[in-house]
């Protein structure tokens, strides 16, 4: 499968912080859904791939070119949006558009008017009138008005309301009808994810975790109820992480169907994207 995004070996150093050498692929026509604590390193690696952070990296390809030395050619091609609008709130939609007009050369005037329509946004008057959730839905008009290959989303529906981020759902899902769109979505609300998910990448303290399909993760991973009998019964292989509880163990397998082939009358739940953060971070290995 084709990449869009290729990284091998990207790190990026602070004080008090760092990225250690993310090794990531996002295949074209999929949805990776980024995940992690605040302060896990989303953020920092979504500004290192966009070169807004300068990082050290064996490898970043975007497009199958060389981020050091096509730059302004591949970002023609990405759109990007944060969970803050960074146009001045004296500006209008209107005036945006003009804007961008002169920086795109795809720049699609006649489908960013649709949109605004589409979203009841008033193309005349200034930002410091809009709603969180509409600046975002401004954000969306402007990224698909100029014929993006790439949406990066970073923490995009944060801070929203339960319907706002669900049509902001529905517009990555129409997005990615077309098999040349690809999206990387960073969120920390997980079930934003169930959502639209293709793939899922997990990063903690800087430190790249695991990279699945949405659908391995639905089928493979679970919560074992047991004691501790039988948790000692349990291979090594089979185990993710555990908690100790005081009158059972709670256990992350990843081979959940197996396990109850063997034992059928086992207390098994299916584990969430959070489910299995929460092991990562707070269960033992």
């Amino acid at each position: 499968m084709e990449n869009v995004i290729q990284i091998k070996n990207l790190s990026k150093e602070y004080k008090d912080f760092s990225l250690k050498n993310i090794t990531l692929n996002v295949p074209k026509g999929t949805v990776l859904g980024l995940v992690g604590a605040n302060g896990a390193g989303k953020s920092t690696l979504i500004q290192s791939i966009l070169g807004i952070l300068k990082s050290d990296y064996e490898q970043l390809m975007i497009f199958g070119k060389d981020m050091r030395r096509q730059e302004k050619e591949i970002k023609e091609d990405i759109a990007v949006i944060f969970d803050t609008s960074h146009y001045s709130l004296q500006y209008t939609p209107k005036f945006i558009g003009k804007m961008l007009e002169k920086v795109y050369r795809n720049w699609d005037m006649e489908k960013y008017n649709e949109y605004l329509t589409r979203f009841n946004l008033p193309a005349e008057k200034k930002l410091k009138t809009f709603s969180k959730g509409m600046k975002m839905k401004l954000e969306f008009a402007i990224a698909f008005s100029h014929d993006p290959k790439l949406l990066i989303l970073d923490e995009a529906t944060s801070g929203l309301d339960p319907i706002f981020r669900d049509e902001i759902l529905e517009l990555i899902r129409e997005f990615t009808v077309e098999e040349n769109h690809t999206v990387l979505l960073s969120s920390h609300i997980t079930s934003d994810l169930d959502k639209v998910a293709d793939y899922i990448a997990f990063i903690h303290e800087g430190e790249l975790q695991f990279v699945k399909t949405y659908d391995e993760i639905q089928n493979n991973y679970g919560i074992l109820h047991c004691g501790q009998k039988f948790f000692e019964l349990l291979r090594e292989e089979d185990i993710v992480s555990f908690k100790k509880e005081p009158y059972e163990y709670k256990v992350l397998v990843k081979n959940k169907a197996d396990i109850l082939n063997v034992f059928q009358d086992l207390e098994m739940e299916k584990a969430s994207i959070e489910d299995i953060m929460l092991f990562y971070v707070k269960g033992e290995a």
